[in-house]
């Protein structure tokens, strides 16, 4: 085995000779400095202090040079690396207040500048509405049912006992679609969920239908083409109308307030037999004697009418498969636009169609 060179000369290694080191150093210096932005700087950090950079390379190098000559070459080399750092460590400060100056500058925002701020959106009150009395029920032990708008004619009026001849077959209540063999209708009530309901279930049947019905009205403050309805069903044994009566008084309680409380006006309805119209007390004069003859709610009524209800009609169950020996039941239906106006005091319902986000946001429904 030979022995070490000691005979060998460091300035013979071309990358650590003090002209090599200088040239690389000075080399990196000129592009610190002419590093014109941040990105360009990072570049020549890894050109020329990086691991594969030239003074990197000729620091690798010492370790071949013999134990008296590692010294020199070893003070030259650092000292050369020493410098490249600190001229980067310089350059990157200038660097990054000249980056902050300009973007004071170029993302300065006038907060003075007047804006058009789109509005956010907001859940419709209705939405919101339909919602709420679905949860009533829904803590009552009932469920939520659902069926098309476009609907079949049988569905919509033969299965409710309404026959060929009723008035609310003719195109003066109805919207009747193209082309008229196929029989269908923009549904006229939800009824038609109710009798779906029967159809495909065995009773007991405990059931709450909120939705959209369509019906050829004028557009005005009362009245619109495209409303929503809520009824309920419920099919079981041994259904009177005392337990419409109760159901009714806990729904207007829910809506109005503690002491709200319902009374029945005989009526007709082909679907229910007996059948009766819905009224409310009065929620702002509560029938008081003194302040009802005044209130301009109810008009010095102390009632006011919410909607119509009734003791299922024998038909509508044979209609619907349901055995009307064994099984009885009752049902109810109400407007949610015209409850949420009792409910919030709106005095135009054109005002819950229109789409203006403020009135959206007036019921603290925002999003």
């Amino acid at each position: 085995m030979s022995g070490p060179n000691t005979d060998y000369d460091p300035v013979e290694v071309t990358p650590l000779s003090a002209p090599e080191v200088e040239a690389r150093r000075d080399e990196a210096l000129a592009a610190i400095a002419a590093a014109a932005d941040l990105a360009a700087l990072k570049q020549v950090r890894i050109d020329h202090a990086g691991d594969r950079s030239p003074l990197a390379s000729a620091n690798r190098e010492i370790g071949a040079l013999p134990p008296q000559a590692r010294k020199d070459a070893g003070q030259r080399v650092g000292q050369a690396r020493a410098a490249v750092g600190q001229a980067l460590a310089a350059r990157q400060e200038v660097l990054e207040a000249e980056h902050e100056e300009r973007m004071l500058v170029e993302e300065t925002v006038d907060v003075t500048v007047p804006v058009d701020r789109a509005a956010r959106g907001a859940r419709h009150p209705i939405t919101t509405g339909s919602e709420f009395i679905a949860d009533v029920f829904v803590a009552m032990g009932w469920e939520v049912a659902e069926g098309p708008i476009v609907e079949a004619e049988w569905l919509n009026f033969d299965a409710l006992n309404l026959g060929p001849d009723h008035p609310a077959r003719t195109m003066q209540d109805t919207f009747w679609t193209e082309p008229a063999d196929k029989h269908l209708v923009l549904r006229t009530h939800t009824s038609p969920v109710q009798a779906r309901t029967m159809l495909t279930r065995t009773p007991p049947i405990y059931v709450v239908c909120p939705g959209r019905v369509f019906r050829t009205d004028e557009y005005d403050a009362t009245h619109s083409p495209m409303f929503h309805q809520v009824e309920g069903l419920v099919v079981d044994e041994g259904i009177t109308m005392a337990h419409l009566k109760g159901t009714l008084d806990h729904f207007a309680t829910a809506m109005f307030g503690e002491g709200i409380t319902t009374r029945f006006r005989p009526s007709y309805f082909p679907f229910t037999e007996p059948s009766a119209e819905v009224d409310l007390v009065c929620f702002v004069c509560r029938n008081v004697a003194g302040v009802v003859e005044s209130c301009r709610t109810c008009r010095g009524e102390g009632w006011i009418e919410w909607g119509g209800c009734g003791v299922v009609n024998p038909r509508v169950f044979s209609a619907c498969g349901v055995d009307p020996e064994r099984y009885t039941g009752f049902a109810f239906g109400m407007g949610i636009d015209r409850t949420l106006m009792f409910r919030h005091g709106i005095e135009d319902l054109r005002s819950v169609f229109e789409g203006d986000v403020r009135f959206s946001t007036a019921f603290g429904s925002e999003i």
